[in-house]
């Protein structure tokens, strides 16, 4: 009698029959095929850690070079001969591995909550945090600065200072728009913190303005989301505002 192996993955979204996935095909689709069997979605502001393997970025990281020497082909440049560009496709495919896009392709970082040990309930500010993102319409960079209000209650669970800059870095580093970036880093600080309150301004940069179409120097995008009691209370949303106002200038 020919029995098929049916054991059980050791990883939670790893087909139970390990031939679902071959080991031959290219690492994006194998992480691509894991990502549709779950049912899940893999937009460009999504982090997708949880569905990659050891060594599997490094090889991603290897197709994309491959590609980009066919873009920059495709783009009349040699190459071969110019010192300047010989290495720019092994560059970029580096860089968008691991350090624009980076927040794709790793696990949110370890986050130590303490509990509200003094029954803190006054409002605290962290922030200018600087952001760095990429629009995912253009690919061009997002470069601006995030305030982030806090009203804990005794409940709260409290994170390090530099904690909120580790958060937003991950969140921010993936290709997206910047109305969706604020509202994903603060549904993450909501998950984490659990306060009465959250307010999170963002102010930033866009160069698919300053480089191409009507090429503006000086415009900025300014977006704020407002939770719990900053939603509720106008003067508490007013001193937030108003405290970030006067670190503005």
């Amino acid at each position: 009698m020919n029995l098929k192996n049916t054991a059980p993955s050791s990883h939670p979204n790893e087909p139970a029959d390990s031939s679902a996935v071959d080991a031959k095909l290219p690492a994006s689709d194998r992480v691509r095929a894991r990502i549709k069997a779950s049912g899940k979605r893999f937009h460009a502001n999504d982090n997708i850690s949880e569905f990659i393997r050891e060594g599997e970025v490094a090889e991603i990281q290897g197709e994309v070079e491959a590609k980009l020497r066919e873009v920059l082909k495709s783009m009349v440049i040699d190459t071969d001969s110019d010192h300047n560009t010989h290495d720019t496709a092994k560059r970029v495919a580096k860089m968008y591995l691991n350090e624009i896009f980076r927040g794709r392709y790793v696990a949110q970082p370890s986050v130590t909550e303490f509990p509200n040990v003094e029954h803190l309930n006054e409002l605290m500010i962290v922030g200018p945090i600087t952001i760095r993102s990429a629009c995912s319409h253009h690919l061009c960079p997002i470069m601006g600065r995030v305030w982030i209000g806090v009203m804990p209650n005794q409940h709260s669970n409290l994170i390090g200072l530099s904690k909120y800059a580790r958060l937003a870095e991950w969140v921010m580093s993936r290709p997206q728009i910047q109305e969706e970036a604020v509202t994903m880093l603060a549904n993450l600080l909501q998950e984490k913190i659990q306060p009465d309150g959250l307010a999170l301004v963002m102010e930033a940069d866009h160069f698919c303005m300053h480089w191409r179409g009507v090429k503006d120097m000086d415009s900025k995008m300014i977006n704020s989301v407002m939770r719990g009691s900053f939603l509720k209370d106008p003067n508490l949303r007013r001193e937030f505002l108003a405290l970030v106002d006067n670190r503005k200038s």
